[in-house]
């Protein structure tokens, strides 16, 4: 009996010294590492593979990268009515190639789809939608699948977002191309049915329309998915979810990160959570009053752009984060959720801001980063080693 005791002993006493042990897993230091530079603005990076993407440039060309060697290839037959902002007068011209995604049956189909600014000589600019057949370095097989009229002169908030959801639709962003409230018409454009700037449609992968598209007008444009949106640049799955979010600029603040739900008004220009910048402009009344609030909204100007779900592993507190980079002073944020539900924020980098259109994640996991630059940069955000 005193053995077994002594044997017990010892065992709850291991028992105890394992458990009381705490394992040590160092959590990873976030780096920026450049990978390829000399691009003219990089907008948007799709993965062909790990090692070869597309990447378009607001001032420039659609370009194939390899990010190993660094090399650099245009790819041929762009339609020719794109309008881009190189030798731009105004500062603020936005025109130019914008999102460029890939087909998820892209290995037999080699489709791509892409948005940018087309132009009519004399008359103005819009933003486009397109798809095309990528084939020896060209674009072939060219279907227009979106074009945002009326053309402008405005050269801003084109919109310009693309996203697949699990329903294996695509989802665009159309902004309603005006700086100043005075400009609006008597019906707001973003709160105008029958006008698909301020909008977010939804298409079939062929380009035609979903007989399930919300009924939210007897005359409204059959594509439209939501409305009520001022300029939304970045649209993205939340894997975890099944959900769609989108990055809304606002005016004097009102930048917002919102879900997007069928049939959903999100209010612009009655409803925001920032300050027009028209002083004397006063918004009509919404007939319904009700609309999407966003899910969550910056007090300072953010200019929030192209956002990713993180689903990799090289950073395990990262996992399942959403990230948001910004225009407006560089930053970078990322959002803890439960579920859809932001719950933290803290920002990254806070000692080396750049300007950045979008944030990426490629097939293998790795975080990638597009600097808003004439000497654009793709930056890998990865763990800090003694190499670096």
């Amino acid at each position: 009996m005193r053995y077994l005791l002594s044997l017990l002993s010892v065992f709850f006493l291991n028992c105890i010294t394992k458990d009381a042990t705490p394992v040590f897993k160092p959590v990873p230091i976030p780096v920026k590492k450049v990978v390829v530079e000399g691009l003219n603005k990089p907008w948007s990076i799709a993965f062909l593979s790990e090692e070869i993407a597309l990447v378009s440039e607001k001032n420039g060309a659609l370009v194939k990268v390899n990010l190993t060697s660094q090399t650099k290839t245009s790819i041929k037959g762009f339609p020719t009515d794109l309008k881009d902002s190189i030798g731009a007068v105004d500062f603020g011209d936005n025109a130019g190639i914008f999102d460029v995604l890939i087909d998820p049956n892209y290995n037999q189909n080699k489709r791509i789809f892409i948005a940018y600014a087309a132009e009519k000589p004399n008359i103005g600019s819009t933003t486009k939608f397109i798809s095309a057949r990528l084939a020896n370095d060209s674009l072939t097989a060219i279907q227009t699948i979106l074009v945002a009229a009326p053309f402008t002169q405005d050269n801003f908030h084109y919109g310009g977002g693309m996203a697949i959801g699990t329903d294996q639709k695509l989802y665009l962003t159309v902004g309603e191309r005006l700086y100043w409230e005075d400009d609006e018409p008597t019906t707001p454009i973003a709160q105008d049915l029958n006008d698909p700037r301020g909008k977010i449609h939804r298409f079939n992968l062929d380009g035609s329309i979903p007989k399930d598209n919300p009924l939210i007008g007897k005359d409204a444009i059959a594509s439209i998915y939501a409305f009520g949106i001022r300029n939304a640049q970045g649209i993205a799955l939340n894997p975890s979810t099944q959900s769609l979010w989108f990055t809304e600029h606002g005016t004097i603040q009102g930048d917002e990160l919102d879900l997007l739900q069928s049939g959903g008004n999100y209010g612009w220009p009655s409803r925001t959570t920032g300050k027009l910048r028209s002083k004397t402009y006063k918004p009509p009344v919404l007939a319904d009053g009700s609309v999407v609030e966003p899910v969550w909204y910056w007090q300072h100007t953010v200019a929030p752009t192209g956002l990713c779900f993180y689903t990799g592993t090289t950073f395990p507190q990262w996992t399942n984060s959403l990230f948001v980079p910004g225009l407006s002073r560089g930053s970078l944020w990322r959002f803890k959720l439960d579920e859809d539900v932001p719950i933290s924020a803290e920002e990254l980098f806070l000692d080396s801001r750049v300007r950045s259109r979008k944030i990426a994640q490629s097939p293998a996991g790795k975080l990638y980063l597009l600097t808003d630059e004439e000497n654009g940069k793709i930056i890998e955000i990865k763990p800090k080693t003694n190499e670096l």
